[in-house]
Formats: C-alpha cells, structure tokens, sequence
C-alpha cells in the first residue's frame, strides 16, 4: 500500500477485529498460566538421602515424605504435572505436610534409602517397592514405613487433593482410598 493511504473500511475492520481476537487469546491464556505454577516447585530438591530427608522432615513438623516414582516417557506423569501437580492449592497443602521427591524408576543415580542403604533408583523402585508401573505416589510416615501407595494418574486435582487428604488425616488406618473417596462422595452429595 503506498504511503500515506489508509486501509480501506472493511480492511481495517477486520483488521480491528483480529486485534482484539488476539488481545482476548492473550488475555485468557494469561489467566490459565495465572492459575498454575511450575511443576517442578512441587518438589523439594534433595542429593538422594532419604534417611537425611525423614531427620528433615521431622524438623520441620511434616507429616512425611512423599515420593512421586516416574519414568521420562511417561503420559500419565506428565498429565500430574501439568494439570495437577502445577496448581498452587495442591503444592501448597502438599508442601505444607511432606517433603516431596521424585524418583526416576529407569534412573542409575545413586542414592540412600530410608533404612540408610546404597542404591540406585531404578533398584530402590522396582526391588524395595515393586514398582512396575508409573507415576506411582507413595507416602512414607516419619520412620520411613510406607504408609499408602497410588498408582496411577488421579481423576484432577481435587481427587489428588482428596488423596492427600486421606493421608494426611489418617484414614489410611481405617480404609482403603477407593472406599473412602465413596464415603466422602456421599457426604458431598456427589
């Protein structure tokens, strides 16, 4: 278009309209990124001594520590990731009851269980725990014993929320979680 010349009406109104098209796109995707964090704040970092991080957990008035075991080519890891474990409720109560660790299940780095043995991850995952497949979320209470373990992906967040919930509260000792996800359903009316 030479200089100096404007767009012609039509032209321009469409022109407008992708504008603001666009400004509402960038709007609302703003908004999503809003309501979500990174994943990896999740977790706390560690150098692999599980038996430190009980000592620590302690210290710090923590109900535990939960460690979420995965693999890179996992799916179902990355959907936790990135729609649940990236929501700043779940991180912030999760946080706020254990120390969080991931554990690569295919991983050769070494690390100390929580009795104080040498291992590497893949061994600590598939011969101390028998995970077989991922994401797998175990929760070990304050001397290191496994106290409930989910396998798989949760429905969304506040099934996972519900889950810590479970732990957290201590109905583990009564039921299992499928039971007791029923029971709280009935209460909520669901």
């Amino acid at each position: 278009m030479p200089e100096g010349r404007s767009l012609p009406g039509r032209t321009r109104r469409e022109a407008i309209s992708l504008v603001a098209i666009l400004a509402i796109i960038l709007f609302w995707s703003g908004s999503l990124l809003a309501d979500t964090l990174d994943s990896a704040r999740f977790f706390n970092a560690t150098f692999g001594d599980f038996s430190e991080e009980l000592k620590n957990a302690k210290s710090e008035g923590k109900q535990g520590v939960l460690l979420m075991f995965e693999m890179d080519e996992c799916p179902f890891c990355h959907r936790m990731k990135g729609t649940v474990l990236n929501r700043p409720e779940v991180q912030d109560y999760f946080k706020a009851n254990f120390l969080i660790f991931p554990v690569d299940v295919e991983g050769d780095v070494e690390i100390t269980d929580f009795a104080g043995s040498s291992t590497t991850q893949k061994d600590f995952a598939l011969k101390s725990h028998r995970v077989r497949a991922t994401p797998v979320f175990a929760f070990f209470d304050l001397d290191g014993n496994l106290v409930t373990k989910y396998i798989g992906a949760t429905r969304d967040a506040d099934e996972f929320m519900l889950l810590g919930r479970y732990v957290v509260e201590g109905h583990y000792k009564n039921a299992p979680f499928q039971q007791f996800k029923r029971e709280h359903r009935k209460v909520a009316g669901q």
